[in-house]
């Protein structure tokens, strides 16, 4: 009886040490814009499929975000993912509490249907804000928390734009943020994340974590991380991980349209039990942001300036930056206060994109070779300009779907912009056209091949316009003879003065208060 009774357990332990960690994947992205008026909604939310788990899984892996990333550290340190619900949305105004409550239901459903589970990566962007939750991604963190209990290990990553608030540097386990702006490091971070994870289970580490936050907005004007004033901080940040004792160290820049209280930059530092290392390192890092708010001066071309210059400009193409209608910060996408200008001034050799789903049908009534009139943009609301007409001809009709081969900001390989129209604008010529390409998507300009697979050649123009602020840069900088930033209104101006903030804590340098 005593030998049958070691042999049991010898047979328990041999089963329980083969048996791979069960990792919980989830994934509920949005950045919302308090002043954007248009709420997101649950059908604006895109759902990943989640079975059959081998396809979704060869899928997933294919694209450069943190989920790539999360099956890539499955491989790498013999997990077994089981998938909740993972969705995103496009940027625009606060999340419905109905998206809120069905997202976050399905998330605990599966969860509690699943087997035993071991963790969890959960994929947040860190600027949601819900309908009734000013920091929806910590709301998020808390339900889950309730069902998974406090001990349960649940490794979470952020956007380079998070608001992050303390409540959820409680809540997670662990947090890691995308070091870059551009995003490139995407798949990165959720490796990284995965990496943690492994140290959880495997090696007994126990994440603990600090976070630091100067009082400041850092204008998205200046959050690009490959040049001065974040550069050194970015690179202090992934020196620090070399450290033996530091798991992560994260910067963000925050998300200065989000009117919540803990709006603006953060650094937060992840140590194997050492609270007051991460203490140190955080408050440095916040310290190195805040030491950088004299450079952070504004001082842009309004539109009838910007197309000035750019038509004065030999060292083309020209990119102009839209600010004001930044489509990847939640604005609407049809703004046209360039668009005016360009007609205006009569400008050549120019592209600009609006998203209207009623441009791309009076094209397609139209049909290609004929010709087109209508009145273009200004018409999801009364802050991005007014309609401007529109004459010229129907150069092609598309399905908007495209492929974006390299490591680009969104990480997205498979991209759909919606049913879409060309329309070449009158006074064009044969060197120099006036291209105005129509989607029924708002869709950021992450991609040369937006472009592209429309038949416009970017290299051959004069003028680009371009409806973000920084997340552009990977596709068009390599490409651009010159850019102007420029200083539009709508709902992501890049001056905070032109909004009013009601939730956000005081003081904060940057609001130009």
């Amino acid at each position: 009886m005593r030998i049958l009774t070691v042999l049991v357990l010898l047979t328990m332990a041999t089963s329980c040490q083969s048996r791979r960690p069960l990792i919980a994947v989830g994934e509920f992205l949005h950045e919302s814009n308090s002043f954007n008026p248009s709420k997101t909604g649950l059908s604006d939310f895109k759902k990943r499929p989640i079975e059959p788990l081998d396809t979704v899984l060869s899928e997933w892996d294919k694209n450069a975000d943190e989920i790539g990333g999360f099956v890539e550290g499955a491989r790498k340190y013999a997990f077994e993912l089981y998938p909740t619900v993972l969705t995103e949305a496009v940027p625009r105004g606060p999340v419905t509490e109905e998206a809120m409550n069905d997202i976050v239901g399905g998330m605990i459903a599966r969860l509690k249907a699943a087997p035993k589970l071991d963790g969890m990566l959960l994929a947040l962007h860190g600027a949601m804000v819900g309908e009734n939750h000013p920091h929806g991604d910590a709301e998020v963190v808390r339900r889950l928390r309730e069902v998974l209990g406090k001990d349960f290990p649940i490794v979470v990553t952020h956007d380079f734009h998070a608001n992050i608030s303390p409540e959820i540097v409680e809540l997670s386990t662990a947090l890691v943020t995308y070091k870059m702006n551009p995003h490139l490091d995407r798949r990165v971070c959720g490796l990284k994340a995965a990496e943690i994870m492994n140290g959880i289970l495997t090696k007994g580490v126990k994440p603990v974590q600090r976070l630091a936050k100067p009082p400041m907005i850092y204008n998205i004007k200046f959050q690009n991380t490959n040049a001065e004033p974040l550069r050194p901080i970015r690179e202090e940040s992934q020196r620090l991980e070399t450290m033996p004792k530091i798991l992560a160290a994260s910067v963000t820049g925050g998300y200065q349209y989000a009117d919540v209280p803990a709006v603006g930059p953060s650094a937060v530092v992840v140590t194997d039990n050492d609270p007051d290392l991460a203490e140190k390192e955080a408050k440095r890092l916040g310290d190195m942001l805040w030491a950088t708010r004299d450079k952070l001066k504004l001082n842009l071309p309004d539109p009838a300036q910007a197309v000035k210059m750019a038509m004065a400009e030999t060292k083309t193409p020209v990119v102009l930056v839209e600010m004001g209608d930044n489509i990847g910060g939640g604005s609407a996408g049809d703004a046209t206060f360039l668009l005016s200008e360009l007609v205006k001034q009569k400008a050549k050799g120019w592209v600009v994109v609006i998203a209207e789903a009623g441009a791309v049908q009076a094209a397609v009534q139209a049909g290609v070779g004929n010709p087109f009139e209508a009145k273009v943009g200004g018409k999801r609301d009364k802050l991005h300009g007014e309609p401007v007409s529109i004459r010229g001809v129907v150069k092609a009709l598309l399905d908007g779907k495209y492929i974006e081969p390299e490591v680009r900001h969104s990480g997205t390989r498979y991209l759909d912009q919606g049913p879409s129209a060309v329309i070449e604008v009158e006074g064009s010529t044969r060197e120099l056209a006036n291209l105005l390409l129509l989607t029924t998507e708002r869709e950021a300009p992450f991609s040369l091949h937006q472009l592209i697979s429309s038949g416009i050649y970017p290299q051959r123009q004069k003028i680009l316009v371009v409806k973000a602020a920084i997340a552009y840069r990977a596709a068009y900088e390599p490409i651009a003879g010159t850019i102007i930033e420029v200083d539009t209104p709508g709902t992501t101006a890049v001056n905070p003065a032109r909004f009013k903030y009601t939730r956000a804590r005081r003081p904060l340098f940057g609001l130009g208060e």
